[in-house]
């Protein structure tokens, strides 16, 4: 299988290390800056607790140097990912699948099932409907990214902790192309279910981004300091009611209590959210992805959350303050 990984941040590079190293896949990358010098010059290096190793990729920041893919696994920020389309159709046979392996609500949330909502692009994470026109949502497999991860200079991979890539079809079946991509994963050593109802598990890990991710940013809080502030959880229990609904209204399953998603959170302990870290290196936040997104499934649904639409103007000003966000 020929599976081009678009994206060579700490994701993307945990991905290319394991399979590339498995042997089992034709893996490529597309990179660019200092890191795909670094990955052409001296291969990716990927550091664990359990092991050290190096091994030449093939990069480059052209993907038509790569030809048709089977697979497309698209590892960058949601915020990132429309602008690439025009650069992601050398990639792309009749038969190439696209992974979102992103946070947040996806561009295709609305492929492939009935919800009572319209169809169409979730105009937050794909404005115009790039990725859902110049893609196409037919291609589309939902990926749930658990593994945490770090580039911690240019060409090297620090994997810190988890294996876990969930996988689904947007229309629920277990199609033969997912199942391929799930074998292949599996035999890298990692965890890769496929689930039949791949929205629910996107609004578990979205259930605690969509609060825990703004307020932290906000308030330069890590998550213990957040589930340890009486008031502050309170706002945080509104939002994940809010999320709740809106997700039920167009058809997920919660398959775990709000207060338990809440407490697992806040057991992380002493950890900056990725949007925090983010704001405090001055880079884009995914706000639009993890919040913005959810406000405008709830308008779809009919579903109010004040709260939600309360933090996400927030959020964007604070954004916009640091000049992270356009105006």
């Amino acid at each position: 299988m020929k599976i081009a990984i678009f994206g060579a941040g700490a994701i993307g590079c945990h991905l290319a290390a394991l399979l590339a190293r498995r042997g089992e896949a034709q893996v490529c990358l597309v990179a660019r800056g200092p890191h795909l010098t670094a990955l052409q010059a001296n291969g990716l290096r990927f550091i664990s607790a359990e092991e050290e190793f190096t091994l030449p990729v093939a990069a480059s920041d052209d993907p038509a140097a790569f030809g048709t893919q089977d697979v497309v696994i698209v590892t960058l920020k949601a915020h990132q990912a429309p602008a690439t389309v025009a650069a992601m159709r050398p990639l792309l046979g009749p038969d190439t699948a696209v992974v979102t392996a992103m946070n947040g609500v996806p561009w295709w949330y609305f492929h492939g099932i009935e919800t009572g909502a319209p169809v169409g692009p979730v105009e937050a994470v794909d404005p115009g409907g790039a990725q859902w026109h110049g893609l196409g949502p037919e291609r589309a497999i939902g990926c749930v990214v658990y593994p945490a991860a770090e580039i911690v200079e240019p060409g090297v991979c620090r994997h810190i902790d988890g294996n876990v890539y969930t996988l689904g079809e947007p229309d629920g079946t277990r199609s033969d192309r997912v199942s391929a991509l799930s074998r292949l994963l599996i035999a890298a050593g990692l965890r890769a279910p496929v689930r039949n109802r791949i929205r629910d598990e996107i609004w578990v890990k979205l259930w605690g981004n969509l609060c825990f991710n703004p307020i932290s940013a906000l308030t330069h809080a890590t998550l213990a300091d957040i589930g340890a502030d009486s008031g502050v959880r309170r706002l945080v229990e509104g939002m994940m009611r809010e999320g709740q609904a809106v997700g039920e209204a167009l058809g997920a399953r919660f398959r775990i209590p709000l207060a338990r998603r809440l407490e697992g959170a806040a057991a992380v302990g002493a950890h900056k959210t990725s949007m925090l870290q983010d704001l405090e290196r001055g880079r884009p936040m995914e706000i639009d992805a993890l919040i913005g997104a959810v406000s405008e499934l709830a308008r779809r649904a009919g579903v109010a959350t004040p709260a939600i639409d309360m933090v996400l103007a927030l959020i964007r000003l604070r954004a916009r303050m640091a000049g992270v966000y356009p105006l």
